[in-house]
């Protein structure tokens, strides 16, 4: 079996690793991004939207080419009409930009290669490499060639349910009252009504239990449209696609709307990770649940942490420690910055989800 030699290897090349990639390479740590898909940032499986100012906060050069919308603000939606508008200041962390999500993914893994890191599609992680308690390396496979990747340091940077993360013996699983089941279109033809299109729109109430229906505009006439429950609230998955065509049947904007495309997946809404770095491995973004239990948004903040990150494992590699207490002042440093927004908003969740229409 073929073997390779990194000091950094990172799992999965959404914003959060490539984030992770880009700054531990700018440090100088010969760093691999690897990615089981063939292509960064596809499928879309996000509403695609991000507050400017990570952009800004992570020093990544603003390109037209990944703004879908720029919008004003929020507004939110109660089941008896109330409507409550923020402005972008305050709207919290999806609200500003509607991205182009796979031109941005692709923006922010350009800028790790431009760093010096390696990139290679089509590599699912199999397993990890552990020795006397700490992780080595991980095992993948590269199209029809299996292969050991040697490093210091593994990146679980690979989704809510980290697989890494848990065969490295995190506790990554999750409750079904963690997760929330999302269903997205992206419909055009939309009629003007509510200022679209120059707010991100929120809708509460039973038209999705447990969770939201959110409008964020493309252009003019066009918006992801999609749904969020709770999977605690649902009998069967496809339920989720029957809650949000009601809604849109009966939305007078969307009377002659139709749909460009269509995705399914699933966020976390649980509280953040208890623990996210150990000897030899560390877990980032969705991986570590950075996920907003409200709004289901993560990509700011796994950014942001992909950052501390990468700035962390530069400093390790030129002591030659990556062991879980050198590590530790990553992890510190994205509880400092997140941990509180983060578990006050998964409280926040769990008592909005018992309200009544009437009580919203």
């Amino acid at each position: 079996m073929t073997s390779y030699q990194y000091d950094v290897v990172v799992v999965g090349a959404g914003p959060s690793g490539s984030m992770t990639a880009r700054y531990a390479a700018m440090g100088g740590c010969r760093t691999l991004l690897i990615e089981k898909r063939q292509e960064i940032g596809s499928p879309v499986r996000c509403g695609e939207g991000l507050a400017r100012h990570f952009v800004e906060d992570t020093k990544l050069p603003f390109d037209r080419k990944w703004v879908g919308r720029e919008v004003k603000g929020a507004k939110i939606f109660s089941p008896n009409g109330t409507e409550l508008t923020i402005e972008e200041a305050h709207a919290g962390n999806e609200v500003g930009i509607v991205l182009e999500r796979d031109a941005f993914d692709k923006a922010v893994a350009k800028e790790a290669a431009k760093e010096g890191a390696d990139i290679w599609l089509k590599t699912t992680a199999t397993a990890v490499i552990k020795d006397d308690g700490w992780v080595r390396g991980i095992r993948a496979k590269r199209l029809e060639e299996e292969m050991n990747i040697e490093a210091k340091c593994v990146v679980a940077a690979d989704g809510y349910e980290s697989q890494v993360g848990r065969w490295a013996g995190f506790k990554t699983l999750l409750k079904a009252g963690d997760i929330t089941g999302t269903l997205q279109y992206r419909l055009t033809n939309i009629s003007e009504g509510h200022d679209f299109p120059d707010y991100c729109e929120f809708w509460l109430g039973t038209c999705a239990p447990a969770g939201y229906i959110w409008v964020f505009p493309k252009d003019e006439s066009t918006a992801n449209v999609g749904i969020g429950v709770s999977l605690d609230r649902l009998k069967n998955r496809v339920d989720i696609k029957g809650y949000l065509d009601r809604w849109i049947e009966q939305d007078p904007r969307m009377a002659h709307a139709q749909p460009l495309d269509m995705v399914t997946g699933g966020v976390s809404t649980a509280p953040p990770i208890k623990k996210s770095v150990g000897n030899g491995m560390a877990l980032v973004g969705d991986a570590a649940r950075m996920i907003d239990p409200i709004t289901g948004g993560g990509i700011g903040n796994g950014m942001l942490a992909g950052m501390l990150l990468g700035k962390v494992l530069s400093k390790c590699n030129d002591k030659g420690d990556f062991g879980e207490a050198a590590l530790m002042e990553y992890e510190r440093g994205w509880r400092a910055k997140l941990e509180e927004n983060l578990y006050r908003n998964w409280l926040a969740k769990n008592k909005l989800v018992t309200l009544s229409d009437r009580e919203f």
